[in-house]
């Protein structure tokens, strides 16, 4: 009697718990309901018209030339040349691929826009670097840099050890 009493209470409870669930359905109506009576009250309001704040904005050269040189950050790394050219001090980097293939064709992108591209190999990552140009010193980096990042804006200078 006990067995089919204690079997009878866990049905019946088991019955309970699951009928209690919400379902998505119901969650959707709701949601749908809302919506709709937030977009009931936004046409009945009227529309607000927006001005932007326009500030002017001053600029002032307060750095020099030999300052913003100095803040401009460099990557130093070894890198061995992989199609036979010469790399100078200072490199404006425009791509770095795992795969050679890839840096040949970035090579061959800018080779054709008038750029003495070249691809060399860091030995420590084994990344390609598609250098688009060399310089001896740092400011003329940085102004190709610049004029670089108008077509290709993660253009960065690296600065090669050997």
């Amino acid at each position: 009697m006990k067995k089919n009493l204690i079997l009878g209470c866990a049905i019946v409870m088991a019955l309970a718990l699951t009928g209690c669930k919400s379902k998505e359905s119901n969650y959707k109506k709701a949601y749908e309901k809302a919506k709709a009576a937030e977009l009931a009250q936004q046409t009945e309001t009227e529309p607000v018209s927006i001005t932007p704040v326009v500030t002017p904005v001053t600029t002032t050269q307060s750095t020099t030339a030999v300052e913003e040189e100095e803040n401009v950050n460099v990557r130093t790394e070894r890198l061995n040349v992989m199609n036979g050219g010469t790399l100078k001090a200072y490199n404006v980097v425009c791509g770095s691929f795992k795969s050679p293939d890839n840096a040949n064709n970035l090579r061959n992108t800018l080779v054709g826009l008038g750029y003495s591209a070249q691809v060399a190999q860091n030995p420590e990552t084994g990344m390609y670097r598609v250098v688009a140009s060399s310089f001896d010193d740092k400011s003329a980096a940085i102004s190709s840099r610049n004029v670089l990042r108008q077509k290709y804006p993660d253009a960065w200078i690296l600065y090669r050890t050997y």
